[in-house]
């Protein structure tokens, strides 16, 4: 009888040992089963030429600790990068959910895209608004 409860001890005890990894993984890096980062942009709709106006992106990504992280969001108008922010495991962003402004003087229509990057999933693609000149 002591050669079966041999094997059976060293099963239960493997067992017990990934039962007890998959809490831990799930309880403590849960996060790090999240989603791509996405965007969207608020900006006027249409504005004066030579006017300035304000373009607000928002950031949602699920997951936000040292391992698992946005880790960039950048603001394009008319294909050129304006404004590109960077975070790092030390200096990730704020909250889940958070957002991020820049200024930009309109001389003609103005055609805004914007992006952000999970460290692991990537992007869930870009976001695109249009201000017309009035």
């Amino acid at each position: 009888m002591e050669e079966t409860e041999g094997p059976m001890k060293a099963f239960s005890g493997k067992l017990y040992f990934f039962v007890f990894a998959g809490i831990l993984t799930l309880g403590i890096g849960g996060a790090a089963f999240a989603d791509k980062t996405s965007v969207s942009i608020d900006a006027p709709d249409t504005a004066k030429k030579g006017s300035v106006i304000v373009i607000t992106v928002k950031v949602i990504h699920s997951g936000n600790n040292f391992m698992h992280y946005t880790d960039w969001v950048s603001i394009r108008v008319n294909g050129a990068e304006v404004k590109r922010w960077k975070f790092g495991s030390g200096s990730r962003p704020e909250n889940e959910t958070f957002t991020r402004q820049v200024e930009y003087k309109v001389e003609g229509p103005v055609s805004i895209e914007a992006e952000g990057n999970c460290n692991i999933h990537g992007s869930a693609g870009k976001a695109v608004k249009t201000v017309l000149v009035k």
